[in-house]
């Protein structure tokens, strides 16, 4: 093994279907990443508490136990991030695994391209959460969690109590899909986990004192229907 691949990432793909697992072996050793193959749940489950991963891509539909059931296994002792792959179109169920513990998901069919920048977003947020205090900073936004500031081309933001709420809810998730039900339930609690129009006003505003555009954001997607990312 060379020092390159004895430092490189290691990627877990738990998917029953082999043109699946030859597609992501491929794609994901041509970025340098170290790749292990499970077909079964109880499979990845084990590969992973024998090799450790740095991630795991879980597919939904396994044929030894639901995908679900999986991530709520894996979730019982395990961190490590997690992107689900779907054939499943519905909300709910994606909903469902993100607040399982799931960190991302993909639908299929789904584009290399696509994939590789989630793996990518969510190893580098698990080393920034591991390795550095709470501030985000590139160059034009500046959060800082611990002094609760915000700046903006290094001037001052000011933010209303729920929009900075938000801001750093979604800062402290990079990388991740935040459930509109988890965001309704932090800032306004449980009794308003069925009152998207709240999130749809807030988001509005943020974006706005942030001018970040909802058709090309720079910091904050929508992931329709499901939830809200922050792009580290």
């Amino acid at each position: 093994m060379t020092e390159t691949t004895a430092n490189a990432p290691r990627i877990l793909v738990i998917d029953d279907e082999p043109q699946i697992r030859r597609f992501l072996d491929i794609s994901l050793r041509a970025q340098g990443y170290v790749v292990d193959m499970a077909d079964t749940g109880q499979g990845g489950l084990e590969a992973l508490a024998t090799h450790g991963a740095d991630l795991v891509i879980l597919d939904l539909g396994l044929p030894d136990r639901d995908g679900q059931q999986v991530l709520r296994e894996l979730r019982e002792w395990s961190t490590v991030p997690v992107i689900l792959l779907t054939v499943r179109s519905h909300e709910a169920e994606k909903v469902a695994g993100l607040d399982g513990g799931a960190n991302d998901y993909v639908t299929k069919p789904f584009g290399a391209q696509e994939l590789m920048a989630r793996v990518r977003a969510l190893l580098r947020t698990r080393v920034v959460a591991n390795d550095t205090p709470p501030v985000f900073d590139d160059g034009q936004l500046h959060v800082d969690l611990v002094r609760r500031e915000v700046t903006l081309g290094g001037q001052p933001l000011a933010l209303a109590r729920k929009e900075y709420a938000l801001l750093a809810l979604l800062v402290q998730h990079a990388g991740r899909v935040v459930t509109q039900p988890q965001i309704l339930r932090e800032l306004w609690g449980p009794t308003h986990e069925g009152d998207t129009h709240y999130l749809r006003i807030l988001v509005g505003k943020l974006r706005q004192k942030l001018g970040d555009n909802a058709a090309s954001p720079r910091w904050i997607a929508t992931e329709p229907g499901v939830g809200l990312r922050f792009i580290g």
